[in-house]
């Protein structure tokens, strides 16, 4: 026993050693859980990854109230040596504070959690972790109607909830409102196109249309807006050149947009030549 109250007072002695070895026993524990939670397999799950955040959090705020308790006659010193200089730190830590209260800010409104579609300034992605600090989300190809993740993973400063809006997009992880467009260069009447292309979209939308409608309705009734609908939507509409812009838009499952949009424009393509492409040849004959 006696050994143990030598040990104690050693370690109380010498701070710098006892908080040394606090840090690397807590980062072991750590190590070790998040291995446990990860496991073998290759893809991390929503669930993984809410525990592996929760692991790095608890292991965190451990530290750093393990530090202060232990360090706490020395900080109470240093705070009243620097009272004359604490506008300057203030300022200095400007970024700091504002992660912190970033952070505060987004536990409290209830903006996202892991797992959640977001978007922040230009930045799209599903937020794989938020401490503190940071929140990193796995950057998605939305801006180019493709729905798939690049590979690149981006940490932003939670000081940038107060510059930019968060935009939650959860609900696009399984259905989107898909929209593109197919610009006309000449000049001609397409709206005879439009009812059989009409039921040509249709088709290639039965196979999910009443599990849309369904999606569609529980969207409604949580934002407690009136959403276009789960049908298809075709609109034509003029450029200041002269061009004529098809606008198209399908609620399907987000997975299937590109697709469906390739298909979508054949039917078009396929239709356009049909129809104007023969009286063009005919004129020319004639």
């Amino acid at each position: 026993m006696e050994k143990v109250y030598v040990v104690v007072d050693f370690l109380l002695t010498h701070k710098v050693i006892f908080s040394a070895l606090i840090i690397s026993v807590i980062l072991t524990i750590r190590r070790f859980t998040l291995s446990k939670i990860r496991g073998d397999i290759p893809f991390v799950s929503e669930d993984q990854r809410k525990w592996m955040s929760r692991t790095k959090n608890g292991a965190f705020t451990v530290i750093v109230l393990t530090l202060f308790i232990l360090w706490k006659s020395e900080i109470s010193e240093f705070a009243l040596s620097v009272t004359a200089i604490a506008v300057a730190i203030v300022v200095a830590s400007k970024e700091i504070i504002l992660c912190f209260t970033g952070s505060i800010q987004r536990a409290s409104s209830r903006s996202f959690r892991i797992g959640d579609w977001i978007e922040v300034g230009t930045l799209c992605g599903e937020v794989i972790e938020h401490n503190l600090m940071a929140t990193v989300i796995q950057e998605i190809d939305l801006h180019h109607g493709q729905y798939h993740y690049t590979g690149k993973t981006a940490t932003l400063p939670n000081s940038m909830f107060f510059t930019y809006p968060v935009k939650n997009l959860n609900f696009m992880k399984r259905y989107v409102y898909h929209n593109f467009v197919i610009t006309v260069k000449e000049f001609v009447n397409l709206y005879p196109l439009l009812p059989s292309l009409s039921d040509r979209i249709e088709e290639h939308c039965e196979d999910f249309i009443d599990v849309a409608r369904r999606y569609n309705y529980v969207i409604e009734k949580h934002a407690g807006v009136d959403l276009p609908g789960p049908e298809p939507h075709i609109h034509i509409t003029s450029a200041t050149t002269g061009e004529q812009i098809v606008h198209f838009m399908i609620f399907c499952p987000t997975d299937r947009a590109s697709h469906l949009e390739q298909q979508i424009r054949q039917e078009f393509m396929v239709a356009y030549h049909s129809h104007y492409g023969e009286k063009k040849s005919d004129t020319a004959l004639d």
